[in-house]
């Protein structure tokens, strides 16, 4: 969801018995964010100063604690209201699914004639209610070398992702981080500086952890990586490669459905190796173990789009959530998004949702033509003046020019780079195709956290006004603004939100970016693909081709969709493998050098 959109959602869904995750990389925007809740709640705001010691950890150790406060104080009221129309104890128990057994509770309530009884059930439900967790997220990848005022490298628990881990850990929550976007093996070593992380007498975690994950072998590799540490993964979060917001993993062609499949099959063999590898980690330690395995949950996202897919997820392959993204960001009362971004969402066609190389982490994103940032970007491109300026240099790893990391989405590293492309003089075409690739990259780290400044009318920082918004594209189907009770009767299928556009089912649409994906691939690779390369697009082909074979067995298992459905699903199916099938990779190519006889 990026930087902004999801920075206080807590404070909008919590007391809702509503989960979400605030990103805690931009301590910058987390200061800000503080002062101005603060400030909304009377609270006295003490600046934790850029300059001062360890001020990126105190300061998001300082922000979550205010989060915490703030929704415990909700609680607090939720717990004291009438259960009359209009209050947020009746929210509360409305938003819950109609199979809910709380929410039949609450029904029966309501049914009720006054009295004892009636009071008695109600004070039952004050008791139950709960708030929804405060999870932060930590891209791993965000993890460069800080500097001190003398410009010498510091330690590396101060580097970005090390002192936002600190911060969480040093927090008052009881909730879960995210890493994303792969393995930092340093960072999962810090994890087990924290007792916060390691389960208490009661074998409870105040902390804990959660991988998004691509595959099972991924969450195998890491879920192994943090047991023989001690560390217990109470959540795999499954992410389809493509068909989600932010950044994409295409890895090698495993669609969302197989993947699931191989852990609703493989997860207790794989808890059960984890919780012998933590136990006996924990034992050397000389610390508490688990006498009986922790809760472990499986949980998948990424372009679920109507209840029939979200319960077919939670269902077919046992999963024990299913999360949903990109739509709540038309949803004003639960994410920031600032008023010119927002029409352009509601207005936007499918062909405005791509998949690009902007990320200067050299990870595929998904990204949005008509977002602020990507036309800037063009007109800084048209007057000869590209990049952006860097002020956070949060994504500053490259020293290809100078010995201290910049970014290659900063106007300093495009300026050089032209230069040097431009002294080679290479063929005009070449040359023009070169420095698209340059110019490409923009900055995220500040243009993804413009949202909330503007939102909230809140100056930004350096007076930037450029917004980059990531969302995935199954938002093409959502074309309003919508309330959370509209949203989330969406979801569990009391209303039906979707636009006028015909959408495919959910792995259809995840297939068909695959194979977009790789004709690309083969397309670019065409007079230059190494050996390397074509077993990659190879491989990437047949996991496709195996995908397919499982999905044309699926279809039958939708019980929950029409006959009409489920044949359109299998047509869909042939007519991609068809054109995948005609999909030629490249065979590798060989300069033959002149050979000389003696």
């Amino acid at each position: 969801m990026g930087l902004a959109y999801t920075i206080d959602t807590p404070l909008k869904v919590a007391r809702f018995g509503i989960s979400s995750v605030v990103s805690i990389i931009e301590d910058n925007l987390l200061e800000e964010m503080r002062k101005f809740h603060s400030n909304q709640e009377n609270e006295t705001y003490i600046p934790i100063r850029k300059d001062s010691f360890d001020c990126r950890s105190r300061r998001v150790t300082a922000y979550l604690d205010l989060l915490q406060r703030i929704v415990f104080r909700q609680m607090e009221k939720i717990k004291t209201e009438r259960f009359d129309q209009g209050t947020d104890i009746v929210k509360y128990f409305e938003l819950l699914p109609s199979s809910s057994p709380l929410r039949n509770l609450f029904d029966q309530m309501k049914n009720m004639d006054a009295g004892v009884e009636k009071l008695l059930l109600q004070e039952s439900l004050r008791e139950i209610i709960s708030a929804g967790a405060i999870d932060v997220n930590i891209m791993t990848k965000c993890d460069r070398t800080n500097y001190s005022q003398e410009g010498e490298p510091l330690p590396s628990e101060y580097s970005d992702a090390m002192a936002a881990l600190r911060g969480f850990a040093n927090s008052q929550l009881h909730s879960s981080v995210v890493f994303s976007a792969g393995m930092n093996p340093r960072l999962f070593t810090y994890c087990s500086t924290f007792k916060d992380f390691f389960p208490d007498e009661h074998q409870q975690l105040k902390k804990k952890i959660t991988l998004k994950v691509s595959d099972f072998r991924s969450a195998s590799i890491q879920g192994k990586l943090l047991a023989k540490k001690g560390l217990w993964v109470s959540e795999y979060r499954i992410e389809s490669g493509l068909n989600c917001g932010g950044h994409a993993f295409a890895t090698d062609g495993y669609l969302l459905a197989p993947i699931l499949e191989e852990f609703k099959h493989k997860k207790e063999e794989l808890t059960a190796e984890l919780l012998e590898m933590c136990n006996h980690s924990l034992l050397q330690k000389e610390m508490k173990t688990f006498s009986h395995k922790p809760n472990v949950k499986i949980s998948v996202q990424g372009g679920i789009g109507t209840s029939n897919e979200h319960d077919f997820l939670l269902e077919y392959f046992q999963v024990d959530s299913a999360g949903w993204g990109s739509p709540f960001l038309l949803v004003p009362e639960v994410t920031n998004v600032d008023d010119e971004t927002l029409q352009n969402l509601i207005s936007a066609k499918q062909e405005d949702y791509y998949l690009s190389n902007t990320s200067p982490l050299g990870v595929l994103f998904n990204n949005f033509r008509k977002s602020s940032a990507e036309q800037e970007k063009k007109k800084r491109i048209e007057k000869g003046n590209p990049g952006s300026a860097c002020f956070n240099k949060y994504l500053s790893f490259n020293t290809e020019f100078t010995e201290k990391p910049i970014c290659i989405a900063s106007r300093e590293y495009q300026i050089l780079k032209i230069n040097q492309l431009t002294e080679q003089q290479l063929p005009p075409d070449v040359l023009a195709k070169q420095i698209e690739k340059v110019t490409e990259k923009e900055c995220i780290c500040q243009y993804l956290g413009t949202a909330a400044y503007l939102k909230n009318g809140i100056p930004p920082p350096h007076k930037i006004q450029e917004v980059t918004i990531c969302p995935g594209p199954n938002l093409a189907y959502f074309s309003n603004t919508f309330s959370l009770r509209q949203m989330i009767d969406h979801i569990y299928g009391r209303k039906n939100i979707l636009n006028t556009l015909h959408r495919p089912n959910m792995f259809i649409n995840e297939l068909k970016l695959y194979v977009d994906y790789l004709e690309k691939e083969i397309t670019d690779s065409i007079g230059s693909v190494t050996e390397k390369k074509n077993k990659y697009l190879k491989t990437f082909k047949d996991n496709l081709l195996s995908g397919i074979e499982y999905y044309k067995t699926l279809a039958q298992s939708m019980k929950r969709e029409t006959e009409q459905y489920r044949l359109q699903f299998n047509e869909s199916l042939s007519d991609l493998e068809q054109y995948l099938m005609n999909l030629d990779v490249p065979e590798p190519f060989v300069l033959h050098e002149e050979v000389s006889f003696v």
